[in-house]
Order: structure tokens, then sequence, then C-alpha cells
């Protein structure tokens, strides 16, 4: 008796479930969700328009994430019907600590050598900066929002189809990209950022396969880079618990795009780097295109 053959899925789900039918179901479910979102924030009469950073409540912010968390949710749970291990609840706690943990000890690491270097200066300590809205804004929002869009949605799902090495180049470039029409960017503070935290948030989550790490790493670098050294952050001008100032050349101190232009995060960060490389590497878990994953052998 031979084993029956499993009825492949109709057409229209194969192509929804595809690499690049998940991602446009992501942003679907992103725009369809964002209008609703709107329309509550409105009737709650919360303020409309750019809101200083000073200004941002946490009500404010999750209405700004509300939409992003919930496509993600639904685009895991009902259109490729998976668990979402990458944020699963019991890992939490110690996921983002240790990410918190390493983003203060890596920017603070970078600060260290450009003070060592005569570029970064502390002038006082400002005990009254409001430091809540600029923590929620660079810290929560872009921590959660970035990772998840970066590394959960683009990273993970072009890993599926393209192999490793294409989701690195192609995520890290969309992510220097999306910087490079911040106030004071470059075309070398848009390669920088490419190149020190798209690579390395790729390979990260790669080697852990844990957002809340990534986005643990992500905003404690923007946090210790503004509201505590008061640095800017990637182009926008911060007023920090530590009133500092910046001096010698562009390539050295980022400029006034921040730090994270100076070629001293890029070295930092290219360190980090190649060592999830390394991980990757000896545990053998970079993978190809998926056309060669499924290649069939011959006996």
């Amino acid at each position: 008796m031979s084993d029956a053959i499993p009825a492949r899925p109709p057409l229209a789900l194969r192509l929804l479930r595809s690499p690049l039918g998940r991602i446009l179901a992501f942003f679907i479910l992103l725009t369809a969700l964002t209008l609703p979102a709107r329309l509550l924030y409105d009737a709650l009469g919360l303020p409309r328009g750019a809101i200083p950073f000073a200004e941002v409540t946490p009500v404010i912010e999750a209405f700004r994430l509300f939409p992003t968390v919930l496509a993600y949710w639904l685009l895991v749970r009902f259109v490729e019907r998976r668990r979402v291990d990458e944020l699963a609840g019991r890992k939490a706690l110690p996921h983002i600590a240790l990410g918190l943990a390493a983003g203060i000890v890596l920017f603070s690491m970078v600060v260290g050598c450009l003070w060592a270097l005569g570029a970064y200066t502390v002038d006082r300590v400002d005990t009254g900066v409001h430091w809540l809205g600029p923590v929620l804004v660079m810290g929560v929002g872009a921590g959660v929002g970035e990772e998840i869009v970066s590394r959960g949605v683009l990273f993970r799902i072009v890993e599926e189809g393209l192999g490793t090495w294409a989701a690195l180049l192609l995520s890290a470039a969309i992510f220097g990209g999306l910087h490079a029409w911040n106030p004071n960017a470059t075309t070398w503070s848009a390669l920088a950022i490419a190149l020190e935290a798209g690579l390395l948030f790729g390979l990260l989550y790669h080697v852990t396969r844990s957002l809340w790490i990534c986005m643990g790493l992500h905003a404690a670098w923007n946090v210790m880079q503004g509201p505590f050294y008061g640095i800017p952050v990637s182009g926008f001008e911060q007023s920090g618990l530590l009133v500092s100032h910046m001096q010698g050349p562009g390539w050295l101190t980022g400029g006034a795009f921040g730090a994270e232009a100076s070629v001293v995060a890029l070295a930092l960060c290219s360190v980090v780097t190649a060592g999830c490389l390394a991980i990757a590497m000896r545990r053998g878990t970079l993978v190809g295109p998926a056309w060669r994953r499924n290649r069939p052998t011959i006996a």
C-alpha cells in the first residue's frame, strides 16, 4: 500500500506564504491598522503633527507602535501559522536585560574612545533634562518598531527565501537608506548606519533568533547616545544628562549626524559583527537561497 501524497495548498495560499507574499502582507496589515489607530488617536484628543521629543507620552508612543506590533503578530499567527518564538514572553526579561547591557557597554566604549582621543568633552551635568519623551521615542519606539520591520520582517523572511548573505545585505542597505532622510544625514552616515547597525543587528538576530535582544541593544544604544551622553542621535539634536560637545574632524566625531557616523563606532561595531559572524560560521547556520537548499539529492 503506497503512502498518500498530501494535497498541495491552493496557489493563492502558496503565494501568500511565499517570502515576498508575507512581506507584502505585513505592510498591507500595517497600512490597514494605521487608519483605525489614527481615528482613535484623534477621538481621544491627543496632539497631532510633529510632536517634540520632550512632549511625547507613553500613550502617544503606544499608539505609534500599536499598528506595527499587531501587524507582526497577525502575520506570524495567521499567515505563517506559528508561535511568535522570536518574541516569546518567557524570554522577554532576560533577553531585554542582556540587550540593554550590551547596548550600554558598546556605546560607552564608543564614547570612551572618543574621549580618549580628545573628541568628546563633558561641559556640565544637567539633572533637569527631560528624559521620558526621548527615551520613549528613541529607545522604546526605535528599538521595537525598527527591529520588528528590519529584522523581524525583512531580514528573517528574506533569509528564508534568498539566504543569509542576501538578507544581511538587503536589510542593511534598506536600514541605512531609511536613515539617509534624517536631519544632517550624508551619504557617509547612511553607509555607516548600514554597516555598523544593519549588519550587526542582522547577525545578532541570526545567532540569537530573539527580537528582544535586538530591541534591547538598539534602545540602549540610542538612549545612551542622546538622553545620557548628549550626542545627536541619527542627526537629531539631543539634550542629555551630560551636556557635552564634540571637537575634531567629522570622520572622527560623526559631525552633526552624531557618533554613529564616526569611524570609532564603525570599528567597534564591526568587531562585534565579526564575532557574531564567527559564531554563525562555527554553528554552520548560514544558509543559501531556498532553491539550493531544496535541491533534491541523488542517492
